[in-house]
């Protein structure tokens, strides 16, 4: 992905950690007149950065927008492949349409696609998702992992661990759990919702679309009344604001490791870290699939992350899909 002309510049600027730059310098180290300077300087401050000028010392740098653009990203992200390319959009119908077209096109392992609003951000079975601008992370990524379709039915239980072991790391007093089979959620409230859709032929997997919508820095307001009882975001459990790229970042890195775990030994391996962080297991639960609907507790996972439900008198069914209810 090539660096636009305003990144160089900026990335300059935040490398010099809050001392001077020159705009001379960057103008002759770049090869662009200082007035070209000047005008991604300016571009960059109607984008939320904030500037001191200091006479003949240069731009020091004295505020960042809370943006989720490719540079603000690259900052925090200590990955190999996880998002190293980027494809970030002010506004966007849906990360996961974009994300399905450039799967097919071709786009490496590890690609994001990222968006400060979607229009028509959905969940599981289409339902809408509520994709406000600038207070979530509206994101999808292109996994493709050496798997079968069979074994990648495991993946979004992955992506799960992952997710919550990034807001755990950077917000110690967020507790999230994991609702099955692709929710988070914050004492009861709903703050995370995860989608994967697959691309894939009958015995490989050409892709898997990660979509992850985060309630980030929304506050009472911004919930409808329709979700308001039910949702929170991470600013309200935290109390204090996301760093909404620092967060991407801290994702992005979890995810490439443990993608690369159930690669080599299946999602086996991660079960156990599943379990600690649920909310599901040991619950009683009403569970709505295809085929009906069905009351239990949930006794646990398989090794495939098929979720286990034992019904009163005893019998064990085998939950592949399904809404739940935890009762």
């Amino acid at each position: 992905m090539s660096i636009s002309m305003k990144d160089e510049i900026l990335k300059r600027i935040l490398a010099a950690n809050g001392e001077a730059v020159s705009g001379q310098e960057l103008a002759d180290s770049l090869g662009v007149s200082r007035t070209a300077v000047w005008k991604h300087m300016q571009t960059l401050q109607e984008e939320g950065y904030t500037f001191e000028t200091v006479k003949k010392k240069g731009y020091v740098l004295t505020g960042v927008p809370n943006s989720l653009s490719p540079t603000q990203i690259e900052l925090f992200l200590n990955t190999e492949r996880f998002g190293r390319e980027i494809h970030y959009f002010d506004v966007v119908d849906s990360t996961q349409t974009i994300a399905h077209k450039l799967a097919q096109e071709g786009a490496p392992h590890g690609t994001i696609i990222i968006g400060e609003e979607q229009t028509a951000g959905r969940g599981r079975m289409a339902r809408p998702w509520e994709s406000a601008n600038g207070t979530g992370i509206w994101m999808t990524i292109i996994v493709r992992p050496d798997v079968t379709p069979q074994q990648a039915s495991s993946y979004t239980l992955v992506v799960a661990v992952a997710v919550t072991m990034a807001i755990k790391t950077l917000y110690k007093h967020v507790e999230p759990a994991i609702k099955w089979p692709n929710d988070l959620l914050v004492k009861g409230k709903k703050c995370t919702g995860i989608l994967t859709e697959m691309q894939a032929e009958a015995d490989r997997v050409q892709a898997l679309l990660v979509g992850i919508g985060i309630n980030a820095n929304q506050v009472d307001s911004d919930f409808s009344p329709e979700i308001a009882d039910i949702a929170t975001s991470l600013r309200l459990e935290a109390g204090e604001e996301i760093n909404r790229a620092a967060l991407v970042a801290s994702i992005l890195q979890y995810l490439e490791q443990f993608t690369e775990l159930y690669v080599k030994e299946g999602f086996a391996s991660i079960k156990m870290l599943w379990e600690q962080m649920s909310c599901t297991i040991g619950q009683r639960i009403e569970v709505t699939t295809l085929r009906g609907r069905f009351e239990g507790i949930a006794s646990g996972i398989t090794d495939e992350g098929v979720l286990q439900l034992t019904e009163d008198d005893g019998t064990v069914r085998t939950i592949y899909a399904g809404d739940i209810k935890i009762l």
